[in-house]
């Protein structure tokens, strides 16, 4: 038994932020983030002058959770599931994906939440296609979204951080995206063909960690990444996967590679020498937004997307180097 995708939705929050706003706000340089990162907009949950919330994790997720509601033509009655993949929930307690379960009005329905960064999303995808081939549950929604702009302080003097820190504050923003995972070949009519998700390396050390400390105040940057690392390993990561996924499939007509900046997913397209014309890469223009980024291809998937056509997603986590992968195809008549 297969699951299919019957609905898609998708949310960014707020007005894009260009390269030169940002970089009036943390003491940045425009022409050194478009270099060095590729990225040229990026949305948040905050307001960027007074670092005030405007919209929370649970509020994003719902408007991506509804919007593939709505594509597939169902309400949130007839779904028997929720999973919300993130790394930046509002709350410990209650967890957000039951936030949203509220505000669908839903119930008596089985909700999981997954915390993980940018595979996190796949893993929800991988579970929810479990939940169904089980037979226990006919349909659920799953979401990917990230507030990444928890991380920033407006009272900060950003202009006395040294640039390994200041690079965050580019690359990443917040967003959200949705499927509907459904048993039966209905609405939007994505069959997926094959799920992978595993931790592919224990011996490399993390090549990011995301502080956590509570209500304790300490030293040290909140987020640490070894650029270095993740430029080598995760091309290499990016295409074993891809060559394992592609091995015995149908011809793939479509690549969705991993997304941690614009430079950086040009990089992997040459190196694993993919057609640049059948890649999909939305990052430049989004920011990196972690659990989002699958979701927010699939939605420019949706764009090119011809019945008889198939499409190999991949998404690589650098913080204990795990992957995840898929191939759909599209039986649309």
């Amino acid at each position: 038994m297969k699951a299919h995708i019957s609905g898609l939705g998708a949310h960014l929050p707020g007005p894009p932020v260009t390269n030169k706003e940002l970089a009036q706000r943390f003491s940045l340089n425009a022409d050194w983030i478009s270099l060095f990162l590729g990225n040229e907009k990026r949305h948040f949950t905050v307001d960027l002058a007074t670092g005030g919330v405007v919209h929370t994790l649970a509020d994003i997720a719902e408007e991506a959770g509804v919007a593939a509601l709505a594509d597939a033509g169902i309400d949130a009655a007839d779904i028997d599931f929720i999973l919300l993949a993130t790394a930046t929930p509002d709350d410990l307690m209650p967890a957000t994906v039951n936030v949203v379960a509220e505000r669908l009005r839903r119930a008596r329905i089985a909700t999981y939440q997954v915390q993980s960064g940018c595979t996190g999303a796949l893993q929800a995808v991988s579970l929810g296609s479990a939940l169904i081939r089980s037979g226990d549950h006919r349909r659920g929604l799953v979401i990917g979204a990230d507030s990444c702009a928890k991380y920033m302080d407006p009272a900060r003097d950003y202009s006395k951080l040294n640039a390994s820190e200041l690079v965050n504050y580019a690359l990443f923003g917040c967003g959200a995206g949705a499927v509907v995972l459904d048993r039966e070949l209905r609405g939007r009519s994505w069959a997926i063909e094959r799920l992978a998700y595993e931790i592919a390396d224990i011996e490399q050390p993390a090549g990011q960690h995301v502080a956590y400390r509570g209500i304790r105040e300490g030293e040290g940057q909140m987020v640490r990444e070894d650029y270095k690392a993740i430029e080598r390993l995760v091309p290499e990561l990016a295409a074993e996967l891809t060559t394992e996924l592609q091995r015995g499939a149908q011809k793939i007509d479509w690549f969705l590679p991993p997304q941690l900046s614009g430079r950086m997913t040009q990089v992997i397209i040459r190196k694993l020498g993919l057609p640049k014309e059948r890649c999909l890469n939305c990052v430049h223009r989004t920011g990196n937004n972690g659990n989002a980024l699958p979701f927010l291809q699939l939605a420019m998937l949706n764009e090119a997307f011809s019945p008889g056509e198939h499409a190999l997603g991949i998404a690589i986590e650098s913080s204990r180097w795990m992957r995840g992968g898929y191939v759909i195809s599209n039986q649309m008549n």
